[in-house]
């Protein structure tokens, strides 16, 4: 997600990073740090961390696509540097093959790369025509064309409702089942004619969004389990890897998302958060990228365990 004046010149790469002086600032980065870029993308954010924490921090950066992962490469190296294909909810494998207990600070930013949005292969993006694939990593699990075409409608109609807070949830699902007893949905053109055709003429005129936007999102939530290893990282992988006193940021984009990281830091045994309310975007970098609108920044630290009984 774009940020005014930063990096709009990187060659490969058109994805920019959401608030990223705000980051910079409440996870205190500062020299000598090991930090985690646990969504490292094409390395907007990891490489202003990067440049706080030299001569002698170190960065390790996840992800689970190879395709961000290739751009990442591009703007981050050195031999304070791991770049890994993995998901951050894996956080503690990847720490023990690097022989570290713990971290200093971890960001995870739960945006969809604009690179990922552009890219015509994998159907992420309404306009992009290409294959309803979906997957953040290629090589396993099913893709949104499968999913699509082997669920049932009822459990079409709950990935929708559950994953987009879809209105049309219901008709939207049967509608795909009709259609793919003629032929199989395989292109992102095909789900958006489904879409568009459950849903009344009207609430497709007045709507502000592309009327499959809810179930691009869903289904993409759905094919790579996404709320589950966001739960499982905040519950478990990220207060096992963050050393006491360390901060943890998440940026969200969508209700969902926002809702679990705000619970998670609910827990006064784990974590104390640092930000009252979550922080959005200024309106410059809003007005210069769009895409920053939705994001929420919330950040906490990780309790430390002589401060526990302090915290109600």
């Amino acid at each position: 997600m774009a940020v005014p004046g930063e990096e709009t010149d990187r060659p490969g790469a058109v994805h920019l990073p959401v608030l990223l002086r705000e980051v910079t600032s409440l996870l205190e980065i500062t020299p000598g740090l090991i930090v985690v870029d646990g969504t490292v993308g094409a390395g907007g954010h990891s490489r202003k961390i990067l440049e706080a924490i030299a001569p002698t921090g170190r960065l390790i950066g996840l992800d689970r696509d190879e395709m961000m992962l290739d751009h990442a490469r591009r703007q981050l190296a050195g031999p304070h540097v791991e770049l890994v294909q993995d998901s951050y909810s894996e956080l503690a494998s990847v720490l023990a093959r690097l022989k570290l207990d713990a971290v200093d600070r971890i960001l995870v930013d739960l945006g969809l790369s604009s690179d990922q949005l552009a890219d015509t292969e994998r159907g992420f993006g309404i306009q992009t025509g290409g294959e309803l694939d979906m997957r953040f990593d290629r090589s396993s699990g099913m893709s949104a064309a499968e999913l699509l075409n082997t669920a049932s409608a009822s459990e079409l109609h709950a990935i929708f409702e559950e994953f987009g807070e879809e209105p049309f949830a219901a008709g939207i699902a049967s509608e795909i089942v009709r259609r793919r007893h003629g032929a199989p949905l395989q292109r992102v053109s095909d789900l958006v004619d489904a879409v568009e055709s459950a849903i009344p003429a009207q609430v497709r005129r007045q709507s502000e969004k592309h009327p499959a936007t809810r179930v691009f999102q869903a289904l993409r939530i759905a094919v790579n389990r996404e709320l589950d290893h966001l739960q499982t990282a905040l519950t478990e992988t990220f207060p096992r890897c963050l050393k006491p006193g360390g901060l943890l940021a998440v940026i969200s984009f969508h209700s969902l998302e926002d809702r679990a990281v705000k619970n998670a830091f609910r827990d006064r045994q784990i974590w104390e958060p640092t930000t009252s309310k979550p922080i959005v975007a200024r309106p410059n970098e809003q007005k210069i990228n769009p895409r920053s609108r939705s994001a929420k920044l919330r950040v906490a630290r990780r309790i430390t365990p002589e401060l526990r009984r302090d915290i109600p």
